[in-house]
């Protein structure tokens, strides 16, 4: 168990939406966050000033997780600013739509890169310190990707299955050692940027949930919180869905 003042989350893709809301949630319950994004920096920027008002710790490191080397950067620069990391949020996506006729070779490296081998090479560099220290927590995005598939979005679907494996694999060989491994799979959610088309697309879902309602980034966040609280220790190797009832 860690014996930090305050433990220290991690969190891709925290620029905006689900993962801004995450890491304010986490930042409101104790945590110091470290707040990744690969463009945005005035919207990380802006996350870690609104984290720090609930008193904690907020580190901005941009980077691109698409790519291992950046990946370790993003990772060590954590560890070396906190001493420990002891909870990971997998958040960054790519969802492009294209018919897989048309799908090119540096099209599927791009997503399976950023969806899922970002999660592989960020586990690796922070489960050591998590199994050392007996507690730790990993939580991956996989989405409705994960358990439908979708017509032009075949390696989205591809990548999002094989996070949902890793998922499981990890979570089996690290609940000794103290470390939860989850997944949450959002249904349609509201987005602090749609675009008019985007909006219209998200909004179609709708008529297919019983909740009869977009979810919002926070809902999403609350399921995160719980999963990395104390009492969520008993709970891994699981999908939980965050769908307005969604037929799954």
């Amino acid at each position: 168990m860690s014996t930090k003042a305050r433990k220290t989350a991690l969190i891709t893709g925290a620029g905006r939406n689900i993962g801004r809301a995450v890491a304010l949630g986490l930042a409101k319950d104790g945590f110091d966050v470290v707040i990744n994004g690969s463009t945005d920096r005035a919207a990380a920027e802006s996350v870690a000033a609104e984290a720090r008002g609930f008193g904690g710790q907020a580190l901005v490191l941009m980077g691109d997780v698409g790519r291992r080397d950046e990946c370790a950067r993003i990772a060590s620069e954590a560890l070396a600013a906190f001493g420990t990391v002891e909870v990971l949020v997998n958040n960054a996506a790519l969802r492009p739509q294209k018919p897989f006729l048309e799908i090119q070779p540096e099209d599927w490296s791009r997503v399976m890169a950023v969806d899922l081998e970002a999660a592989v090479w960020l586990s690796q560099a922070l489960l050591p310190g998590m199994a050392g220290q007996g507690w730790g927590r990993i939580v991956n995005f996989t989405g409705m990707n994960a358990i439908h598939g979708y017509a032009g979005r075949a390696p989205v679907s591809v990548a999002k299955h094989g996070l949902w494996g890793l998922t499981k694999a990890l979570a089996k060989e690290f609940a000794p050692k103290g470390v939860t491994v989850n997944a949450i799979s959002p249904g349609p959610i509201a987005a602090d940027d749609d675009k008019p088309g985007v909006e219209t697309h998200r909004h179609s879902y709708v008529s297919k949930v019983p909740a009869g309602r977009m979810g919002t980034p926070a809902e999403v966040a609350a399921v995160v919180r719980m999963l990395v609280s104390d009492g969520g220790a008993y709970v891994t190797g699981q999908m939980l869905q965050v769908n307005g009832g969604a037929e799954t």
